[in-house]
């Protein structure tokens, strides 16, 4: 059951009310399927456009471990100072210019039956009306009892940081069609999204839960049927319905991330001081981000991830002509143009961060296999084809280990993505 692009681009541009309708999708190949194509000239540092995800759900460990961000936007709810004190683990911390922190406690708002927080009222009602209402826990909140937090718990305890997805993700795509007085719309909208083989959707459950993922796919199921059910997506519940559903968030969830310190620290960047006065807040900066690192690591944003239709549609390259970000301290996802791009041409973000695109094609090759199960063409790829079927880490280890036996175990790139 396909959506037309009439009814993605009217739920687009009705929900971001900035989106650019200066694209189109189009059917690319077999092995691509999909791919987005600009339909105007669009010039480099434009906006594409702006989407909101039809879903979203901040990480169920990283809200555990008191990253506090709106139930519905994932807007972070923390004052940049508070976030700092947290992060580097000193009460004290005070930072300069607190005036530039974005955050508005005094607009945060509780769901009156649950005490689940929003970052307004509009996040609050906006909740309400597509799931919430299913979700609610009212005052079981707590209660281990409950069949949402079964569920919940169930999977804190096979999916641990870092974390790629999240089953309140699924629970909310069930709740909102649940809720939907047009539930065949909503069902039209999930159904865009990437289909895998069989095969290609056991990879990726089990590179989510690892070597016991067939048990704990079914728990997970169980439990997910006992607190969601829904008629109307039935065939959802079934064991191969259920694994669909879970590759496909595993395939299609973008990753969200929303710091009230980064929005500070890119206020205090846009200050205009003189120069010893700069020198000075970038030297507290340095040294905060560095207390950061030391006392909480690589963690430092309230995450999640969503489903948005568009983005879903951008095909990979390893030199993207256009990146996704967050710049408004939410959930809404800025396309942006890396570089002009001409009217027919295809609008191709990348799947890799910095580091990994600058490593080597047998290195970001293995990346895509393992976390998206394809193998990249882009114009990169075949220029480097000819290069020898060696990661990265191989090479440096042989630059750097010309004296161990031939046999010395490799380190495997993947734990350090």
């Amino acid at each position: 059951m396909a959506a037309s692009m009439c009814d993605v681009f009217s739920f687009c541009v009705g929900v971001a009310g900035r989106a650019r309708v200066a694209v189109e999708v189009r059917f690319v190949s077999s092995a691509k399927g999909k791919g987005l194509f600009a339909t105007q000239l669009i010039q480099k540092g434009e906006t594409i456009f702006i989407e909101r995800p039809l879903v979203a759900a901040q990480f169920l460990w990283n809200a555990l471990y008191r990253y506090r961000a709106c139930d519905h936007c994932l807007r972070a709810l923390e004052k940049a100072e508070e976030n700092a004190q947290r992060l580097t683990g000193k009460p004290g911390q005070v930072l300069p210019h607190p005036e530039l922190c974005p955050v508005r406690k005094d607009l945060h708002q509780n769901c009156p039956h649950c005490q689940v927080t929003y970052c307004s009222t509009e996040c609050l009602l906006a909740a309400a009306e597509q799931y919430h209402r299913v979700l609610c826990p009212g005052p079981s909140r707590d209660d281990p009892l409950h069949p949402l937090n079964k569920l919940q718990e169930a999977w804190r305890s096979v999916h641990y940081p870092p974390e790629t997805a999240s089953i309140m993700l699924m629970a909310r795509m069930v709740a909102t069609v649940k809720q939907a007085k047009d539930k065949d719309r909503w069902i039209r909208l999930f159904s865009q999204f990437c289909n895998k083989t069989a095969n290609e959707e056991e990879e990726i459950v089990h590179k989510l839960l690892g070597d016991k993922f067939k048990g704990q796919l079914e728990l997970l199921r169980r439990l997910f049927t006992e607190a969601l059910y829904e008629e109307a997506l039935s065939q959802w519940f079934t064991p191969d319905g259920f694994r669909s559903l879970f590759a496909l968030v595993g395939t299609n969830g973008q990753g969200i991330g929303t710091s009230s310190l980064s929005q500070w620290v890119h206020a205090c960047d846009a200050l205009e001081l003189k120069p010893q006065d700069r020198e000075q807040l970038d030297a507290f900066i340095d040294q905060l981000y560095k207390d950061i690192e030391t006392a909480t690591g690589e963690f430092l944003n309230c995450e999640g991830s969503g489903l948005f239709v568009l983005q879903s549609c951008c095909n990979h390259s390893c030199v993207p002509n256009a990146e996704t970000s967050f710049p408004e301290n939410n959930f809404l996802l800025h396309v942006t143009a890396l570089e002009d791009i001409k009217p027919g041409e295809e609008i191709c973000i990348s799947y890799l961060d910095c580091c990994q695109r600058e490593r080597s094609r047998h290195s970001r090759h293995k990346i895509l296999r393992e976390n998206y199960l394809f193998v990249c063409s882009c114009p990169k790829c075949l220029a480097e084809a000819d290069e020898p079927n060696m990661t990265s880490e191989e090479e440096d280890d042989e630059e750097d280990e010309e004296g161990e036996p031939e046999d010395a175990e490799l380190g495997d790139e993947m734990t350090d993505v």
